[in-house]
């Protein structure tokens, strides 16, 4: 499912490894661009991990197996919910082989595929940030991709880190520690809340997930 001009991933910055950083600039240019509010107000920003920070995902483009199976750390996606409305949740994801955008139904089904049973270390958790929010306050200098001697475990960007309106250097730490004791126990009103005031945002499972984007819709 194509929006507007923008029909492949291949127009948006996208270097392997930096996820939350092509997330960030996602985001930005799909409000440059008129896919999205210009505000980012209709954007969600959704960082997926757990405690053990091992999480199998289908239909990934670094995945060597036929079936795309990846085992990530963590992964960042961009969820688009316009309010009002017949038009279905929008899922984009740069590292995906999937379609680009997927809607959310699709996406969870073929991407996190909660009919295969999985052991409880490799449940999915996801955290939800409003984009609004995320694009003020998210900062990375680059620090995790470093080894211990400072060097570089992959080449980053050739742009600048992402540094805060506040200033910070450096927070993705916050965001990708995501533990099952964060999960909010119902979806409602006040979740829906949480994520438009919250810098990090809700916890949920992915139980939660389009539960969760079925109701901030209305």
């Amino acid at each position: 499912m194509a929006v507007s001009s923008l029909e492949s991933s291949s127009q948006f910055d996208h270097t392997l490894f930096y996820c939350e950083e092509n997330v960030y600039f996602l985001c930005k240019k799909l409000c440059a661009n008129g896919v999205a509010d210009a505000d980012g107000s209709d954007l969600y920003v959704v960082f997926i991990s757990n405690e053990k920070k091992q999480i199998p995902l289908w239909h990934q483009k670094a995945s060597k197996r036929a079936d795309g199976v990846i085992l990530w750390d963590y992964h960042v996606v961009c969820i688009q919910r316009k309010r009002g409305g017949d038009s279905p949740c929008l899922v984009w994801d740069l590292d995906s082989s999937l379609p680009f955008p997927s809607p959310l139904a699709s996406y969870v089904s073929e991407t996190v595929q909660p009919s295969f049973r999985l052991f409880s270390e490799y449940q999915r958790l996801f955290r939800i940030v409003h984009a609004p929010i995320l694009l003020r306050f998210f900062a990375s200098d680059r620090r995790h991709m470093k080894d211990p001697a400072g060097n570089w475990i992959v080449e980053p960007p050739s742009y600048e880190p992402i540094v805060a309106e506040d200033k910070t250097v450096h927070n993705l730490n916050e965001y990708i520690e995501i533990r099952a004791e964060d999960i909010s126990t119902n979806v409602g009103a006040e979740l829906i809340n949480d994520v438009s005031n919250k810098k990090l945002g809700v916890v949920m499972n992915e139980n939660q997930l389009q539960e969760f984007f079925s109701q901030v819709s209305q």
